[in-house]
């Protein structure tokens, strides 16, 4: 059946093409919106800026660092020995997953409802390799593993920005001078961001870029890089025209002001981390169905990428922020709990955290679902009061549906073009 392929090769890659802008849009106006949701909800910065701010380091991430050979079929969900015999078979799926996915992604956009991008696209190659190829074809510890994930990052996130934001309210906020001690411990939180975000950065997205760290020189850097944001961070505070005499209303409002500052980088970091690492899941499936296509039917587990992939993947982001991201960052910014600059950065330091942490131990986690849980997280420090339950329970319900909901689509859609092509 590999004439399939070479009379209608152009069709198939114009057909992924559009499917994985579409993909990519829906990751723009999800998964971004969850970066930069916590900086907006807690009025650290407008809906405006987040859009440019994402639109530069997300672009940044995904085209400098998205990588140059892309894995074709995403964390090894399903194996390609499968395909060899009838290689259409892979190219009809990976475009039908495209479509299901970003279908899935926009609806739930729509809804606001943040969900993964990861769950998305994996749900639905799992979709159409079971029903399409067979279920041998799909390595089902994987999808064990990231079903384990959705009770597990959420959970490590959560604590570690409840502890964040507890050193907060006891150093800071509950003391009798909490503008004195802000300036004397938030550079410290500083160099700790420094720290995380650089390992986010050095980890996550420079190893496309060919510059390979070793682990001890990653981490030596990243102190380095930490010190000297603590220093910048000292100096920066220092020059901040702020009156210590002030009542405490003013002066918390003083302190969140710093802790303002500190939002906007985390939300920088996060946004480049998140385009090198998650461009993936809208490339990886068109640059498989190019691959596969251009090679006249072989098929290699990983494919060079053609030079308009990346970009078409970059805008797609962009665009789907710019244009559709609002109501994500809504329910992430203000639905949840009430955000202030200070519990926003506990939340967006500890999902970073999280990121690092996984990325160490090979959990395939979601940013989504990590940042929810820190959110939840810094609720929490100020009692179950503090969040909105009903809120909640509709984010978990959206979770669980992702996985079916992406293979349903899929499966229906894999037919569909097999149909239509054959």
């Amino acid at each position: 059946m590999v004439d399939v392929l070479v009379t209608n090769g152009p069709w198939l890659i114009g057909i992924a093409a559009v499917f994985g802008f579409l993909m990519a849009w829906g990751i723009g106006a999800n998964d971004v919106a969850n970066a930069m949701g916590t900086s907006v909800g807690s009025n650290a910065i407008t809906i405006k800026q987040a859009i440019i701010i994402a639109m530069i380091f997300e672009f940044a991430g995904a085209y400098l660092a998205g990588g140059e050979v892309t894995s074709t079929i995403r964390k090894g969900i399903i194996d390609s020995a499968y395909f060899i015999d009838s290689p259409e078979l892979l190219v009809y799926g990976m475009i039908s997953a495209l479509l299901a996915a970003g279908i899935w992604l926009i609806v739930a956009s729509a809804l606001g409802w943040p969900v993964s991008t990861t769950h998305s696209i994996v749900g639905a190659i799992v979709g159409f390799a079971a029903v399409g190829v067979g279920s041998d074809a799909v390595a089902w510890g994987k999808v064990g593993g990231i079903v384990g994930s959705w009770v597990i990052t959420p959970a490590i996130s959560g604590f570690i920005a409840f502890m964040i934001f507890q050193s907060v309210q006891k150093l800071i906020f509950n003391t009798d001078n909490p503008l004195e001690n802000a300036k004397r411990y938030v550079p410290f939180y500083m160099a700790l961001a420094g720290f995380v975000m650089s390992l986010v950065t050095i980890k996550k997205g420079l190893k496309h870029v060919g510059l390979h760290f070793t682990n001890v020189e990653a981490y030596a850097l990243a102190v380095v890089l930490a010190i000297l944001v603590g220093i910048g961070g000292m100096i920066a505070i220092k020059r901040l025209k702020m009156d210590s005499q002030a009542d405490r209303q003013t002066q918390f409002g003083n302190v969140e002001k710093v802790f303002a500052i500190l939002m906007v980088v985390t939300a920088c970091c996060m946004a480049f981390a998140h385009g090198s690492n998650d461009v993936a899941n809208a490339i990886g499936p068109l640059a498989a169905v190019v691959s596969v296509v251009e090679s006249g039917g072989q098929i290699n587990n990983t494919a060079p990428l053609v030079w308009w992939i990346l970009p078409l993947g970059a805008v797609g982001i962009v665009m789907g922020l710019a244009i559709f991201g609002q109501r994500v960052m809504q329910t992430i910014g203000k639905n949840i709990t009430h955000l202030t600059p200070s519990r926003g950065f506990a939340a967006e330091l500890a999902a970073a955290s999280t990121v690092v942490i996984a990325s160490g131990t090979g959990l395939p986690i979601s940013t989504t679902q990590t940042l929810v849980g820190a959110v939840l997280g810094v609720g929490m420090a100020r009692g179950i009061a503090a969040i909105n339950i009903g809120v909640v329970r509709n984010i978990v319900v959206s979770w669980v549906v992702t996985l079916p909901a992406g293979a349903g689509l899929s499966i229906m859609f894999f037919f569909m073009i097999k149909g239509i092509f054959n």
